[in-house]
């Protein structure tokens, strides 16, 4: 008997290659921007308040009446791997994510694409975003840092109080120690001590630094909340003649510099609303299509001092 309608081997071949293509994964359609999540590491930090506020309105702007929730991660990997998937589970199509680790956050953001839904990293890099907005930490650290040696004619000994293992921070230190390898007679302590970027921490570290090095001249911090908690330390033991710099321009850091009395001498100024906005931008363009180039956005830091501050626009749009 033969055989109707069998296929010749070039035919199979057409209709295996046919199948294989349904198979493969699909890229996410271009789509409107109606719902966004936004996960940063601590609330309690003005800054990562001064992101989710300015990603929402930039939302808003786009896009109109967009459902918006802003949860914080608390530097915590598990607890921002579980915001994640529930923003997955909402069908949300845009998130903006402050990775509370790098490396560690990888598959939660590559299960998030797979669901259609695209990820912009801000502050810190996030590995697998579809784009990323950030401060030139770098950057940051050398002018802080250029500034803390020149003030000490340098000459003098300084430590770091650092911060949670996040690309911002690592940054922010690189660049300080590549500034203070250029000056041979500033003597670096101490860069291991972390004061979880938080005023606390700063308090707690200088004070232990303060007893371990009593003749301490100056300080780089890792944010404005470790540096006014290092304030506090150096004022309650009687160091005041040490001072200290740090990353953030942050309003609290920006009043003590007003104020005339501060042992905070400068800080290099991040622009939080910048960075949100730009990231939202990004997503939105991505949602509709449009692939950004570059995917990696860095925005400058500038350095504010006590001579400056007046004309400091600080954190707004």
């Amino acid at each position: 008997m033969r055989m109707m309608n069998r296929p010749t081997p070039r035919a199979a071949i057409v209709h295996l290659a046919a199948a294989a293509l349904l198979a493969l994964p699909t890229a996410p359609t271009a789509g409107p921007l109606r719902s966004l999540g936004i996960s940063v590491l601590d609330l309690g930090n003005p800054f990562f308040v001064a992101i989710a506020e300015n990603a929402e309105i930039r939302a808003r702007e786009l896009a109109g009446d967009v459902d918006v929730t802003v949860v914080s991660s608390a530097y915590n990997l598990p607890r921002q791997e579980a915001q994640i998937e529930r923003f997955v589970r909402e069908a949300r199509d845009l998130i903006v994510l402050s990775a509370s680790e790098p490396k560690g956050i990888a598959e939660a953001v590559h299960r998030a694409q797979a669901a259609g839904t695209r990820v912009v990293a801000v502050d810190v890099e996030a590995e697998g975003a579809d784009a990323t907005v950030t401060t030139d930490n770098a950057q940051a650290g050398r002018i802080a840092c250029e500034h803390m040696a020149e003030a000490l004619d340098g000459h003098g000994e300084v430590v770091i109080i650092n911060g949670p293992p996040v690309s911002a921070v690592n940054a922010r230190v690189a660049g300080c120690r590549e500034v203070l390898a250029g000056y041979p007679r500033v003597d670096l302590l101490s860069a291991a001590e972390n004061g979880g970027g938080s005023r606390r921490g700063g308090l707690e570290k200088m004070t232990a630094l303060l007893t371990r090095h009593p003749d301490l001249d100056a300080v780089f911090a890792i944010n404005d909340p470790t540096a006014l908690g290092a304030e506090l330390a150096a004022q309650r033991s009687g160091h005041d003649d040490v001072f200290i710099v740090s990353v953030d321009g942050s309003p609290a850091v920006v009043e003590r510099l007003k104020s005339g009395d501060s042992l905070i001498r400068a800080t290099a100024a991040q622009f939080p609303g910048r960075i949100a906005r730009r990231a939202v931008e990004l997503g939105y363009d991505i949602l509709r299509g449009r692939e950004p180039s570059p995917t990696r956005v860095y925005i400058p830091s500038r350095l504010i001092t006590a001579d400056n501050v007046a004309g400091y626009e600080g954190w707004g749009r």
